[in-house]
């Protein structure tokens, strides 16, 4: 009797244990992502009097097409972390009468990164084009000759340079 009794209990500790486990902190969750992913690169990209083919060239297809709004796309997308909280983005495209891109509206905006608008500042990503004197540093010991440091200057010394070519526009005609 007192053999069953213990297993009895043994067994009831077990079970509770594993019930628990499901809600146990430290217990791996996983990251829910759903949607459409929108990047303020892609926002960038996109220009009034763009056609539709255009805009889902470069958004993808969008989650929702409203049937009482035809002129507007919707694209919303979600992540909630394992165990934490859930984020949501959205954007609206919405075009005219003749399939032509008008505005957008939601979180992103063209040309202000998410820093920005949330700071109201200059991220202070500017660039310069340098100048001469800033190429090469100040305190700069020549390779001493027949070394490996000479070696390898020389042969960037010798590097061609190649123009990247110039892909051709695409064809925007309907066909």
């Amino acid at each position: 009797m007192q053999n069953t009794k213990l297993l009895l209990t043994s067994f009831t500790f077990v079970g509770l244990l594993a019930l628990a486990g499901c809600s146990f902190p430290g217990v791996y969750k996983i990251d829910i992502q759903q949607g459409n992913v929108v990047t303020q690169d892609m926002i960038d990209q996109l220009r009034p009097g763009m056609t539709r083919r255009q805009v889902r060239f470069i958004m993808g297809n969008p989650l929702l097409t409203d049937t009482f709004h035809a002129d507007r796309w919707d694209y919303l997308y979600s992540l909630q972390p394992g165990g934490g909280e859930r984020q949501q983005e959205r954007v609206s495209v919405i075009f005219n009468g003749n399939d032509q891109l008008v505005s957008l509206s939601g979180d992103f905006m063209p040309g202000v990164s998410r820093d920005e608008a949330l700071l109201g500042k200059d991220n202070g990503t500017n660039v310069t084009a340098p100048t001469q004197e800033s190429e090469k540093p100040k305190s700069e010991v020549p390779a001493k000759p027949g070394s490996l440091l000479d070696k390898i200057q020389k042969d960037v010394d010798g590097v061609e340079t190649v123009p990247v070519p110039t892909p051709q526009p695409l064809d925007t005609s309907p066909q």
